[in-house]
């Protein structure tokens, strides 16, 4: 039997995944495994062939690379009868234009169901199991690129957290050794160089001429007295009542001397007015009757 697929994939990824036989066992379509089992290729293994469904139970074994080549080769039983088949295959991976061309060669002996077969249903039934296994092949060789794509991105990302903080280190120890250095230098000379200075060196500022700096303003607790009689005043009383009613007692209003004294002025003046109209009126009908 021979078998090629162009797959667009290049020769390292997919060696790697053919390396790793939990990986391959995952491309096996309708592979089983067995959950006690110590090779992840050993288990149940459905082969559809001519309308018909054969399970096997056995064991793959994968070996290689040797020159891009692996090898393969297993031997199951029917779960349901007494045949048997041994399977003989070689994984050949040339290097092409744009990706990787894998050809399949092997032989595969048996009895049993498969040999009741029609003349060419096994062979269509290897072909079709060998292209759902290719494509299976490129998920995971993809899979895999860009998972070390991603852990090799982490320890890039790493590495050079890694040199940042040993150079921000390496800045502070070269800090402390010179300040250290220099702080020698003067506790031995007793002067400061070309120091200008410290904190404690700089002049004080004269104190403050404001005359009331220096005074405290306090708050007293408790109010006065002519707020807290208000305040007792209004208990007891409506929001309307409060607002509109006019104030009583102490806070009554009391009215300026002005406007007192003109109103007096009017209470007194109205009343003279009217006598002197009336006198007025008398003389003038006395002084009528006189004449001849």
């Amino acid at each position: 039997m021979e078998h090629e697929v162009f797959v667009p994939v290049p020769v390292p990824a997919l060696l790697r995944t053919l390396g790793d036989p939990a990986r391959v066992a995952r491309c096996v379509p309708g592979l089983q495994q067995d959950a006690d089992a110590a090779s992840p290729l050993a288990g149940r293994l459905k082969l559809r062939a001519g309308g018909h469904t054969i399970t096997y139970r056995g064991e793959l074994q994968l070996t290689g690379p040797e020159r891009d080549r692996f090898s393969v080769t297993g031997k199951g039983v029917e779960a349901r009868g007494t045949g048997a088949v041994e399977l003989a295959l070689t994984i050949g991976l040339t290097a092409t234009d744009g990706g990787t061309t894998i050809a399949y060669s092997g032989t595969a002996d048996g009895d049993g169901r498969l040999v009741e077969l029609e003349e060419g249903a096994a062979l269509a039934a290897a072909h079709r199991l060998l292209d759902r296994f290719t494509q299976q092949l490129v998920t995971e060789s993809l899979a895999a690129r860009e998972e070390a794509d991603t852990d090799a991105e982490a320890d890039a990302d790493a590495d050079g957290d890694e040199a940042v903080a040993a150079e921000g280190l390496a800045g502070d120890e070269e800090g402390a050794v010179g300040s250290g250095g220099s702080g020698d230098e003067i506790r031995a000379d007793g002067s400061a160089g070309d120091d200008p200075g410290s904190v404690y060196d700089s002049p004080v500022p004269p104190p403050s001429l404001d005359p009331v700096a220096g005074v405290e303003f306090t708050v007293p607790d408790e109010p006065p007295a002519e707020a807290a009689h208000a305040r007792r005043t209004m208990i007891g009383r409506s929001a309307e009542e409060v607002d509109h009613a006019p104030p009583r007692g102490r806070y009554a209003p009391v009215p300026s001397p002005e406007a007192g004294g003109a109103s007096t002025t009017l209470r007194w003046v109205a009343p003279a007015a009217a006598l002197a109209l009336a006198s007025a009126v008398v003389l003038g009908r006395a002084l009528r009757r006189r004449r001849p």
